[in-house]
């Protein structure tokens, strides 16, 4: 292993969920063949890392430097779930988020995870 790559998407908040997803796969391509250029990997704000894929549940991350903020992403799984006080099934994942307390508000991180929450949820509300 030669260590973490994270490759960055450059103004994301600028790009649809489809071109984000095109964009990501084929960084984390060439990430894994050693072909991303220094630009490609270096000087992004915030991380998601998902080790989801390997069935862990939860995990805790730390902050890449210079990056303010990391997102854990933990695998989906069933679990009974109690909703409009009836019990049901329901998929959950657990997230967490570090966040570097010099450079962002906590408060703020918490808005953060509120609106992911919500957005996770209900996923149609990203195509709006």
């Amino acid at each position: 292993a030669d260590g973490l790559i994270t490759p960055i998407i450059r103004n994301a908040d600028q790009k649809g969920l489809a071109e984000i997803s095109i964009e990501m796969k084929d960084l984390a391509l060439r990430a894994r063949d050693n072909k991303l250029m220094p630009e490609e990997f270096q000087g992004g704000g915030f991380t998601v890392s998902n080790l989801g894929m390997y069935g862990v549940k939860e995990f805790t991350s730390i902050i890449n430097p210079p990056q303010s903020c990391i997102l854990s992403v933990g695998a989906g799984e069933q679990r009974p779930v109690v909703k409009d006080g009836a019990l049901g099934i329901a998929t959950v994942m657990t997230c967490t988020l570090a966040s570097d307390h010099r450079t962002v508000d906590g408060a703020l991180s918490a808005q953060f995870l509120q609106a992911f929450k919500a957005m996770v949820e209900d996923p149609l509300t990203m195509l709006l």
